[in-house]
């Protein structure tokens, strides 16, 4: 590889760039895209973009379906040195409305049936645009796409530009934009390559969304990087995993796939013969789930821990042992430690404390968050994760709980706060608490409880209903119990604690 002058991870990519014919993705009853084509598309985006108006640094949003040309236009906004701004497609209107008004980007893109409601918010920001593009690789953005050349100058960028900007739901309500720079991205990708072994031989199950971390960073990236192919499906999919398996070598999933995936008769260790690694992550992977997956198949899941802030942090071994319940040892270049969680005093021994880590991969800080950000770090750069964990004697990291009432459901972020201010607006709640309770499934399911007005009249049914207005479908409670009044210590505080253990089993049937 020759020394890199331009730092965009684009550059890279085309540093790295595997034979031109090699198929990068292949997508089941489909077309292949070679990496030629990942070239080619990838400039006709970022001329697309260009021609729009947007130079380096711009923020472009995209709330589209999950599909080939979305990740093309991804590739175009490296490419042009502009900053990606995915978001979830379960985001409602007022969601998407802090995000567009915060970001303040010069393009969106979404699907086709939800223009009007960005034409509306994107005409209140200076020269905003808004192009469509829909599963199906329709839209204007992918025509405007099509017509562009297929040739194009890669955006000479720095190692601290910013090439993504990502947002995560903050304990207070307020959502923050971590921003993450081409070396973050880089660094983070070429250490999974290395530690995980990818290889231009690699093909690798894709199921997961493409606007968070996992499905978009992680796996594409690292498959870019490494030469290798992407089996790409537009949703996670049980039996046409299985149809894939024998012709696949790797597959990234949170822990409901697997779940999911051993309700299959048809798993078991012929059906993932050709199959080399197995990785989970996004949320803890259930022991249970682990040792039946091993037990089913011959094959142990491989665990690693990572956040949007971080991009991934630690990785079981490949080599070794992948002890279920831990999340391993640090990545190349990664320091990791733990510490008081109120002093900042590094713990030894198997004490539990604050993990924080410094390194390549760790964020710049919060979007137009200066105040939050110093917060978030110790004066000696390293990050406060919010999560509590300890080193166990053989080194590998154990996490034991979250600082913050964060919930994990499905691999998604869910923060309490911001489900109990919308719980609190409605006529007749009192008061609310929201926790999550273990959930086969989904890892931990989010869980209501309410003390309403007896005179409201209030039901499970219609608060899940009113809720659905203004929050994600994954943010909605899955079951909401009603209480006369919640539980509170001597200080006033609500005891989600007490909450936890009365609520524990109720996920249990499920």
């Amino acid at each position: 590889m020759t020394e890199q002058s331009n730092h965009n991870l684009f550059a890279l990519i085309a540093d790295r760039m595997a034979d031109p014919k090699r198929p990068f993705m292949e997508i089941e009853g489909s077309d292949t895209i070679t990496y030629g084509q990942v070239l080619e598309q990838s400039a006709r985006y970022a001329n697309a973009l260009a021609d729009l108006g947007v130079t380096a640094g711009d923020r472009v949003v995209a709330q589209t379906p999950k599909s080939p040309q979305a990740v093309m236009l991804y590739l175009g906004c490296l490419r042009a040195g502009a900053v990606y701004l995915p978001l979830n497609t379960g985001y409602t209107p007022a969601e998407i409305e802090y995000f567009l008004n915060d970001a303040k980007p010069k393009v969106a893109v979404c699907a086709s049936g939800a223009r009007p409601v960005f034409a509306e918010l994107m005409d209140k920001l200076p020269g905003g645009v808004v192009e469509t593009l829909d599963g199906d690789g329709s839209g204007t953005m992918a025509q405007k796409a099509d017509a562009a050349a297929p040739e194009a100058p890669i955006a000479q960028r720095q190692d601290d530009d910013l090439a993504g900007l990502l947002y995560t739901s903050g304990t207070t309500g307020r959502a923050k934009g971590a921003m993450l720079s081409h070396r973050n991205l880089a660094s983070n990708a070429m250490a999974l390559a290395e530690v995980w072994r990818f290889g231009p031989d690699d093909k690798l199950i894709h199921a997961l969304p493409i606007f968070h971390t996992h499905g978009l960073f992680v796996a594409i990236n690292v498959t870019l990087l490494a030469g290798g192919t992407l089996l790409f499906l537009p949703a996670f999919d049980a039996e046409a995993i299985l149809r894939l398996l024998p012709g696949a070598t790797c597959m990234m999933g949170v822990p409901t796939f697997y779940s999911r995936l051993l309700a299959q008769p048809g798993l078991n260790k012929a059906a993932v013969a050709h199959m080399r690694l197995f990785i989970s992550g996004s949320a803890p992977l259930s022991p249970e789930t682990h040792k039946e997956f091993q037990d089913r198949t011959g094959q142990a899941i491989l665990e690693r821990y990572g956040m949007t802030e971080t991009g991934m942090i630690t990785s079981n071994p490949y080599d070794g042992k992948r002890i279920p319940g831990t999340v391993g040892f640090p990545l190349p270049d990664v320091s990791v430690r733990i510490c008081d969680r109120d002093t900042g005093a590094v713990l030894e021994g198997e004490a539990v404390g604050m993990i924080e880590v410094r390194g390549p991969n760790v964020f710049g800080g919060y979007w137009q968050m200066p105040e939050k950000t110093k917060a978030e770090f110790r004066d000696d750069g390293f990050f406060k994760t919010g999560d509590l964990g300890f080193v166990d004697k053989e080194g590998y990291l154990r996490i034991v709980g979250r600082d913050k009432d964060l919930i994990i459901s499905g691999g998604f972020n869910v923060y309490p706060a911001e489900v109990e201010a919308a719980l609190d607006a409605i006529a007749g709640v009192k008061e609310s608490a929201v926790i999550g309770l273990p959930h086969r499934d989904f890892g931990e399911g989010v869980t209501a409880v309410v003390a309403a007005d007896p005179a409201a009249a209030l039901n499970e049914a219609a608060i899940r209903d009113q809720l659905g207005h203004d929050l994600a479908r994954y943010k909605l409670p899955k079951r909401v119990m009603f209480v006369e009044a919640l539980p509170r210590n001597a200080m006033g505080k609500i005891e989600k604690k007490a909450l936890r253990d009365r609520y524990a089993t109720i996920f249990e049937d499920e």
